[in-house]
C-alpha cells in the first residue's frame, strides 16, 4: 500500500492484514482456502519508525519475522540495517575477483565503498530494500504479504530503482560486452557473475512489480482538498509505472473534512476502470485512532485480489498503422493521464522511451519493432498517450 505521507497508510495496511489473516483464504483466491497452520499473512513495514508493534501488541524486533496471531506475522525491516548487510555481500562478491576487478575502473571504485557511505549511491538503498522484501515474498512461507510503504519518502523512488539500476549497469558494462570480455578474459569471469546478479535480481524485481498476477497495488488518499489535489498525480505515475492498481482508498479518518471532493475525483480520472478493474471506496472516519487490534479489525478493511490484467504502460500496444519499409508508420499507445498535458516530455535513451509526467521520469522499454524506429511525434486522445513512430534509415532492413 502506498500514498501521501499522513494518509492513514500503516493503518490501513494493518487493518487490511489482520482482516485478510482472520479470514483465512488468500485475497487473490476466489474462495476460502485451507491454509493449515502457522503464520499464513505477512505484514512488512519499512518504516524504522513505525507504530505498528506497538499496535500489534509485539515487542519491536528488526528484520526478524514476530508472530502477531496464528495467522499473522509482522517484519520489520530497518531500511539502513538491510542495505549495509546487503551491500557488504555484494562488495564481497566483487572482491572475491581478486585482481581482475582492478581492470574496470568504475567497478574497482563501487568495490571500494563501504557500506556506511551507501546514502551517496541514489537508487542502492532503494534496490536492495526491495530485494530483500522480494526474498520474503518469494520465500514460500506466507501465503501473502502485505507491504506498508508509508515509511518511505517517495514510493515512485523506490518502485523504480530496479529499472534505474539496470539501466545504469547496462550503460557502465552492457551484457553483450560483459560476455565477450569474460569469454576473453577468464579473470573477469567471478566479477562478471557478480555484476549480473544484481542485473537479474534488477529485472526480476521490476517484473514482479507490474505482474498482475500476483501483484495487487493499493493507493491510499486523504480525504478533502488534499486528497482531490493528489490524486491525479499519484494516478498517473501508477499507469506510467504499469503497476497492477486495484484499489484506491480514500481515507476520513486522515482528513478533518469530506471525502466527497477526493473520491470524486478518483473516479473521473479513472473513468471505465472505476468499480470495475479498480474499487474505490471511502473508508470512514473512527471515534477513536486505530492504535489496537481490536480497533483495526472496525476498520473492515479488504482488498480486491489481483485480477491477471496489466495497466498503464505494462498494457501497451503497438499498431500499425500503414505504408511499407521505410514509409511504414507504428502508434505505441497505452491508457495514461495526464494531470498537466502541457508538462508531458519525451526522450529516447537506448532501446527505452523516456517518458516524463508530473515531474516523474520513467524509462518504458519499447517493444522490439521500435527499436529500429525513431520518434516522429507523440499525441494524447484525452485517454491515451499515442507515440507515432517511423523507421529509422540507418538501422532498418532493406529489402
Amino acid at each position: 500500500m502506498f500514498g501521501p505521507a499522513g494518509s492513514g497508510i500503516s493503518a490501513l495496511s494493518a487493518a487490511g492484514a489482520v482482516e485478510a489473516a482472520d479470514a483465512g483464504r488468500a485475497p487473490h483466491r476466489a474462495g476460502p482456502l485451507n491454509l493449515g497452520n502457522g503464520g499464513d499473512t505477512l505484514l512488512l513495514t519499512v518504516d524504522p519508525r513505525s507504530p505498528m508493534p506497538q499496535w500489534l501488541g509485539v515487542f519491536r524486533v528488526p528484520d526478524e519475522p514476530v508472530a502477531v496471531t496464528a495467522d499473522l506475522d509482522l517484519l520489520h525491516l530497518d531500511p539502513l540495517t538491510v542495505s549495509e548487510r546487503s551491500w557488504s555481500d555484494f562488495t564481497g562478491a566483487l572482491n572475491a575477483a581478486g585482481a581482475a576487478r582492478h581492470l574496470l575502473p568504475v567497478v574497482d571504485s563501487i568495490a571500494g565503498i563501504d557500506a556506511g557511505e551507501l546514502t551517496g549511491l541514489p537508487g542502492i538503498v532503494d534496490f536492495l530494500l526491495l530485494r530483500a522484501i522480494s526474498a520474503a515474498a518469494n520465500s514460500g512461507r506466507w501465503q501473502r504479504v502485505v507491504v506498508d510503504l508509508s515509511g518511505i519518502g517517495d514510493p515512485f523512488a523506490l518502485l523504480r530503482a530496479p529499472t534505474v539500476l539496470a539501466a545504469a549497469i547496462d550503460r557502465l558494462w552492457p551484457r553483450h560486452l560483459r560476455m565477450a570480455e569474460s569469454a576473453e578474459k577468464p579473470a573477469l569471469a567471478p566479477l562478471a557473475v557478480a555484476i549480473d546478479s544484481i542485473y537479474r535480481d534488477c529485472q526480476d524485481l521490476a517484473e514482479l512489480l507490474v505482474d498482475p498476477t500476483v501483484t495487487a497495488a493499493h493507493l491510499v488518499l486523504p480525504g478533502g482538498e488534499r486528497g482531490a489535489l493528489t490524486a491525479p498525480d499519484y494516478l498517473a505515475m501508477t499507469e506510467l509505472m504499469g503497476l497492477p492498481l486495484r484499489s484506491v482508498l480514500v481515507n476520513a479518518g486522515a482528513s478533518s473534512r469530506d471525502t466527497e471532493a477526493a473520491e470524486a475525483t478518483v473516479r473521473t480520472i479513472l473513468g471505465p476502470d472505476a468499480g470495475s478493474s479498480v474499487s474505490v471506496r471511502t473508508v470512514a472516519a473512527q471515534d477513536c485512532e486505530p492504535t489496537r487490534m481490536s480497533a483495526l479489525r472496525k476498520l473492515d478493511i479488504t482488498w480486491p485480489a489481483p485480477n491477471g490484467r496489466s495497466r498503464g504502460a505494462s498494457a501497451l500496444r503497438v499498431d500499425d498503422v500503414g505504408g511499407d519499409g521505410l514509409d511504414a508508420v507504428y502508434e505505441l499507445r497505452w491508457r495514461q493521464s495526464l494531470p498537466d498535458p502541457s508538462a508531458l516530455a519525451l526522450g529516447r535513451s537506448g532501446d527505452d522511451l523516456l517518458v516524463t509526467i508530473a515531474g516523474f521520469r520513467q524509462p518504458v522499454r519499447l517493444p522490439s519493432v521500435l527499436r529500429r524506429c525513431q520518434v516522429a511525434g507523440a499525441d494524447w486522445n484525452g485517454r491515451e498517450l499515442v507515440v507515432t513512430f517511423t523507421p529509422d534509415p540507418a538501422v532498418w532492413p532493406q529489402r
